[in-house]
């Protein structure tokens, strides 16, 4: 039987390189659109270009790079589609998550969901926001004790992360003024057991961010 599972693959570098890169574009040191070159990226982080090959390859699956052979590696900028579909995705996705709160998540749970959208008050500026917004539906989905829709979730995390970031690269004030209370205001709504309410306000929430991606942008 041992003689047909593949020999064991040391892994590690990779994930690493992958992770200095996630966290570069999260942070804005790589813009969206931005080119990854490999020699660049290996003599930055020091390491050869396997490692970065393998992390862009990794980034690739979860959608925050694109790699074409005419245009080299970039950081994903999001279509109107890629837009209108995370939209819907996330929405089916946090419709169940929300009313799963409101059924079965525990005083700890919804004080840890309160707990996070507080940080948001001493944001320091939008990416921090935008973790922080991340984090706060992190913990709506923990709150749903539902480990699939936990995982899906995971598949379209980094690209909602993406969206968050087109979203402020629009209006960055907008969003660094609104969306504490927003946060606030669904916390309330979640911690009333309101299924309803709750759901309203998730939508709600949502359509404000497809709203300000899918406005005519106007020229300077």
């Amino acid at each position: 039987m041992s003689d047909h599972v593949a020999p064991a693959r040391r892994r590690g570098l990779a994930e690493e390189v992958a992770d200095r890169i996630r966290e570069a574009i999260f942070s804005g040191a790589y813009a969206l659109g931005a080119p990854l070159r490999e020699v660049e990226l290996s003599g930055t982080l020091d390491v050869s270009r396997g490692p970065v090959r393998e992390a862009l390859r990794l980034l690739e699956r979860e959608g925050l790079v694109r790699c074409e052979w005419h245009r080299g590696t970039t950081v994903t900028t999001l279509s109107p589609e890629d837009v209108t579909e995370l939209d819907s995705l996330r929405g089916a996705l946090e419709d169940l998550a929300v009313r799963q709160v409101v059924a079965h998540a525990s005083g700890e749970d919804l004080a840890f969901i309160e707990k996070t959208a507080g940080l948001m008050d001493r944001a320091a500026d939008e990416h921090e926001m935008v973790r922080l917004d991340i984090a706060f539906h992190d913990a709506v989905f923990a709150a749903a004790r539902h480990q699939r829709l936990v995982d899906a979730w995971q598949a379209i995390r980094c690209q909602v992360h993406l969206f968050l970031l087109t979203r402020v690269g629009r209006s960055a004030k907008d969003y660094l003024e609104c969306v504490p209370s927003e946060h606030h205001g669904l916390v309330t709504a979640l911690r009333s057991r309101d299924a309803a309410r709750a759901l309203d306000l998730f939508a709600a929430h949502r359509r404000l961010a497809l709203d300000v991606l899918t406005a005519p942008t106007t020229p300077d």
